[in-house]
């Protein structure tokens, strides 16, 4: 979808005549910035989004918004939706089954898109998540809410990594920051209306009708990508890897259903959790002989050579584990805690999301400016360290404002690396495996998060009953022996307390959520080790649009040789002849690559 030149595309060995035979499907997809490497990629010099791009990115940012403000304007109310339906002690099991799901999902669906294409597979996406928002409206009690997250979760698997793709094959990596940063408006903007329109909403009419007023929205949104999103591609059909799917989703399910349950239901070393464990990593082991032997992998291990990529997703799943930890039991610490109402809760976010997602944008614009990344990520890896050691200070009797502030320098710190992780691995892999990449990145972010919901909540509900028992006043036990948390999180339950219980219950839980916080602390500290490792590479200025299929079994992400003309064909088919081993490829590739920067 770049916007490309009127005139016929040169060869700079050529310049000085102009090119016969060239058909004008070749010359309208842009000017050829060199004739085929060693890899038969011909590099397409990006001038602009034309019409149609254009079209196709509002597409995209029409969907996320979609997707964003379902997510955000439910979370103020989360606690009193918990409270409503029940289940406090398994609070965490509905942010953990929307990102398990997901977590899945994600690198089938960027398998199954570089495979089928993306139009199809988004919308599907876009489908499920709405069926899902609906489903959590109609929720009756608190097990069916968590299936419908986890509906809503398979509809972002699908959603998230796609998105990102999307972008990649129509923008090459030195301009893609800013259009980033045009995309992290629509976080931006779901992200201070949703709390304040999801607090007001939920205090006054209740929280079942959130879950409805994105509906119109979301039939608009699925209307315009059904008529406005074209996307080039043909369809490149490989072997699914069945056996990866089968051994990777139990895996996960056995692995985090042990998490949840130690400490809470079960005993650390109940024979129930440590052979949920014991089979998970079996699985898991079985799950890495698989890929790296069949031809076309879920996730392909061979990409984690390249220690961009590996630190990357290191450092990505490290900082979800951070983000997911802090932002799921703000709500509850601030209702709990501090007693704040859920509008209150609300606006206790917004300054962390919209730090993060306005900074994003500014960030995005510089590195599509001068080109760099890395002092970009390593201050936001500090900043991390430091919001996160203070949201780790905070006391019971504190005021909501010890949680403001925090969370706003990590909303600044977050907006400095997030996004930069994904364009250093988009940067580091070739076109046609953008889609894998991408997704494997996006899986690694999943999966942290749903590995430090699951941990941490565990943490926090292992420590909870002794740390309220801790602080009940003398002969308060028996008044308090029915009551746990979910008590301070319901009004008319609170009003009917004991002021010394419920002042118990609020520290107790204080004390326990603090204990997540502070572990927390050394997490965003390794990231920030990994991240200094993280080898600076030049931004590519162009798209390779024709890559042949390479050695992991990835396929390519654009139908690029449609439009050939019979020379262009002959060109590649005798370059291809020649093809170098996938390392020299590579290297061929990184060094085309960064030539051409430096020219550029």
């Amino acid at each position: 979808m770049p916007s490309t030149p009127s005139t016929p595309p040169t060869d700079p060995a050529t310049a000085s005549t102009a090119p016969t035979g060239k058909s004008d499907a070749a010359a309208s997809r842009g000017r050829r910035s060199s004739g085929p490497d060693r890899t038969g990629s011909y590099d397409v010099e990006f001038t602009g989004l034309d019409r149609d791009g254009k079209l196709v990115f509002a597409g995209l940012m029409l969907g996320m918004f979609v997707a964003s403000v379902s997510q955000t304007i439910v979370g103020p109310a989360m606690p009193r939706i918990v409270a409503d339906l029940g289940g406090l002690d398994y609070y965490n099991w509905v942010i953990t089954a929307a990102m398990l799901v997901s977590a899945v999902v994600v690198p089938i669906a960027g398998k199954l898109s570089d495979m089928y294409g993306r139009k199809g597979l988004y919308l599907a996406g876009l489908g499920i998540f709405m069926t899902g928002t609906i489903l959590a409206g109609l929720s009756g009690g608190f097990w069916f809410l968590v299936f419908a997250r986890a509906v809503q979760g398979l509809g972002m698997g699908i959603l998230m990594p796609l998105s990102q793709t999307i972008i990649g094959d129509i923008i090459p990596p030195r301009q893609r920051g800013k259009y980033q940063g045009l995309m992290g408006t629509v976080f931006a903007v779901s992200s201070v209306a949703g709390p304040l329109v999801g607090g007001t909403v939920t205090d006054n009419f209740g929280w079942r009708s959130l879950f409805f007023l994105t509906l119109p929205l979301g039939i608009l949104a699925f209307a315009f990508i059904v008529r406005f999103m074209r996307l080039d591609f043909t369809a490149q059909p490989a072997r699914i890897d069945v056996w990866g799917m089968a051994t990777l989703t139990p895996a996960l399910v056995l692995g985090l259903m042990a998490t949840t349950w130690a400490g809470s239901t079960y005993a650390w070393t109940s024979p129930v959790i440590l052979g949920m464990f014991a089979a998970s990593i079996v699985l898991l082991v079985a799950f890495v002989l698989i890929e790296l032997k069949v031809e076309s992998p879920l996730v392909p291990l061979s990409m984690l050579r390249d220690p961009v990529v590996a630190l990357s997703i290191a450092a990505s799943f490290l900082i979800s584990v951070a983000m997911f930890g802090a932002i799921v039991y703000i709500p509850v610490y601030a209702q709990g805690a501090m007693g704040v109402s859920a509008t209150d809760s609300g606006a206790i976010l917004i300054p962390h999301t919209l730090s993060m997602m306005l900074v994003g944008i500014v960030i995005g614009l510089l590195v599509s400016r001068f080109g760099r990344y890395k002092a970009f990520m390593l201050t936001g890896g500090l900043l991390l360290v430091v919001g996160y050691g203070a949201l780790a200070m905070v006391r019971f009797d504190d005021t909501p404002w010890h949680l403001v502030i925090p969370m706003l320098v990590t909303g600044i710190g977050l907006g400095m690396t997030v996004q930069l992780y994904t364009l250093a691995v988009q940067n580091a892999v070739p076109q046609s495996e953008l889609g894998i990449a991408t997704a494997s990145l996006q899986f690694a972010r999943n999966l942290g998060s749903t590995v430090g919901t699951a941990v941490l909540g565990a943490l926090m509900s292992a420590s909870m009953a002794g740390s309220i028992a801790s602080h009940l006043p003398d002969g308060a036990d028996a008044a308090a022996a029915d009551l746990d948390a979910s008590s301070v999180l319901d009004p008319s339950a609170l009003a009917d307390l004991p002021p010394a219980v419920a002042d118990a219950i609020r520290e107790g839980l204080a004390e326990a959520i603090s204990t997540v916080f502070i572990a927390i602390v050394p997490v965003a500290a390794l990231a920030l080790l990994l991240t200094v490792f993280i080898a600076e590479r030049p931004l590519r200025t162009t798209l390779q649009k024709r890559e042949p299929r390479t050695t992991t079994g990835s396929v390519p992400a654009i139908g690029a040789e449609d439009g050939w003309d019979e020379n262009e064909r002959q060109d590649l088919d005798a370059v291809r002849s020649s093809a170098p081993t996938s390392t020299d490829a590579s290297e061929t590739t990184r060094s085309t690559e960064t030539a051409g920067s430096r020219q550029a």
